[in-house]
């Protein structure tokens, strides 16, 4: 089966504890992996995400503590955007009051836009008849009320049509409407991570990378073989090459620069995180690849505890 959309959204955050209560309380996601950056294992990778850590839910963070502040512009994606019912607007403005929350209207849609305490932009879209979707439940935010994993992501881009044409080609998306200087494109068949918007500004100012700043922006693919397809059509269609597949424990992945240099990956809806831990305990331990186990003891005395 076909498995379009997208998989996940990586970013950068400050301080972990502050990072962890606002996704966790504030927000109600659930943490549903705690493990460190493969690359760098001094700092925490927090996943936090629905109930099972399903593809288009998932949003996750580098805490770097002394991270600088990053800089909207262009070459970023500059909005994450979670499903709400739309008969939680109300709940949901009166709970984000102290992160500046502001209402707004986006093809036909009721927005709320906010900030996280490191300053990344977040909103909220209200979507009809999805109070039965299934969602999370911990006590922070009622069950009726709870997000719903991803509605879209907002990239701004010096040029848009380079980009849609790999969004459509390879990713399985379509452009569905146009609204001023932003274009949508929706992957058919998706409700749940299933639309991108890219917003065309010229001329404008190149992001800076820093904390508040989207890392990279994870599209899925169903398996391994999904993943290569995609890779080759990227090669003989679009002139652009992947990294060598990395082993991410919960997804197999490849990195690329679309051409408006925000960094993609390509990952693999397999084997998830349920693969080193049971789905009812997920994100209660310390889970490390097993290349970093053997200096376990040494990475848990450098990361801040987190409670």
């Amino acid at each position: 089966m076909t498995r379009n959309g997208l998989h996940h959204v990586t970013a950068i955050a400050g301080r972990a504890q502050d990072n962890l209560d606002f996704y966790t309380r504030t927000l109600g996601l659930r943490l549903v992996k705690k493990t460190v950056n493969f690359d760098d294992p001094g700092a925490y990778h927090l996943y936090y995400g629905d109930a099972a850590g399903s593809p288009g839910t998932i949003l996750t963070f580098f805490p770097w503590e002394h991270a600088a502040p990053g800089r909207a512009g262009a070459g970023e994606l500059q909005e994450t955007v979670f499903r709400i019912p739309l008969s939680a607007i109300g709940f949901w403005t009166s709970r984000l009051q102290s992160c500046g929350v502001e209402r707004a209207q986006h093809f036909g849609e009721t927005l709320l836009r906010f900030r996280d305490p490191d300053g990344m932009r977040l909103a909220l879209a209200g979507v009809p008849g999805i109070e039965a979707e299934p969602a999370w439940d911990n006590g922070e935010v009622p069950l009726e009320y709870a997000i719903r994993g991803f509605h879209s992501v907002s990239l701004m881009l010096d040029r848009t049509a380079a980009t849609g044409a790999i969004l459509s080609d390879v990713f399985g998306f379509a452009e569905v409407a146009r609204q001023g200087s932003v274009t949508r494109y929706q992957a058919e068949g998706t409700a749940i991570g299933g639309i991108v918007d890219l917003q065309e500004v010229g001329g404008f100012l190149p992001a800076r990378l820093g904390r508040g700043s989207v890392h990279h922006l994870a599209f899925r693919a169903a398996d391994d073989a999904a993943e290569a397809e995609m890779v080759r059509k990227l090669a003989a269609n679009h002139g652009l090459h992947t990294t060598e597949q990395k082993d991410r424990n919960y997804f197999r992945s490849v990195y690329f620069r679309e051409p408006g240099h925000v960094l993609f990956e390509i990952a693999t809806d397999i084997p998830g995180f349920d693969v080193d831990e049971p789905a009812e305990s997920l994100g209660t331990m310390l889970k490390l690849p097993a290349f970093l186990e053997t200096h376990r003891a040494a990475i848990e005395s450098a990361l801040p505890e987190l409670v």
